[in-house]
């Protein structure tokens, strides 16, 4: 049965040791700081050169935008009071109740578990009080980062899709993984 839900709540989220809450303008230097890192633009399709412009319009329009429209909602992944990352639902099917999780970690905070957590927390929370029926993350096979945040947030990998995603270098496959409302039953 298709759910009646047009737009995911605008909600803080914590647990697990972070918290997850809409992103301001005083992350934009943190902003910056990692989608113009060398490991965060080898993976994502971010706009070149990337600066406080593209953060500020990220953070005041794009975030904003896309929780109003009810076509995803960008999290700030918050740790001691310090932007560690961001989590977003993208891709959202409110026919179908499904959604994609996408993130990165700021490089300093590399190798903690956040994305993990983090996906964790936003996919149980879409799963449980959100209508969402299957969550899905999507990795780059050769992101082998990304692939163990997503094994670590209890999602099951699921098979490749070819071609299906891009990167500044190009094309290529990508690894999903998926975590159903079923599977927090189990």
């Amino acid at each position: 049965m298709a759910t009646q839900r047009r737009a995911f709540d605008d909600v803080v989220l914590e647990g697990d040791g972070l918290r997850l809450r809409r992103p301001v303008l005083a992350d934009v230097p943190r902003v910056v700081a990692a989608c113009t890192d060398e490991e965060t633009v080898r993976w994502l399709p971010l706009p070149s050169p990337y600066g406080p412009v593209e953060a500020i319009s990220f953070i005041e329009t794009r975030a904003p935008t896309v929780l109003r429209e009810g076509t995803g909602l960008i999290s700030a992944i918050e740790v001691d009071g310090e932007l560690a990352g961001m989590v977003d639902l993208i891709g959202v099917d409110w026919r179908e109740q499904t959604v994609e999780i996408g993130y990165w970690i700021s490089p300093d905070r590399r190798g903690q578990g956040l994305a993990g957590r983090a996906a964790g927390l936003l996919a149980r929370w879409a799963l449980q009080e959100q209508d969402v029926e299957r969550v899905e993350i999507r990795a780059a096979t050769g992101n082998v980062a990304s692939q163990r945040a997503a094994l670590a947030a209890g999602f099951e990998p699921e098979g490749v899709l070819r071609s299906a995603g891009f990167t500044p270098e190009g094309r290529v496959d990508l690894v999903v993984f998926g975590l159903t409302r079923d599977d927090l039953l189990g």
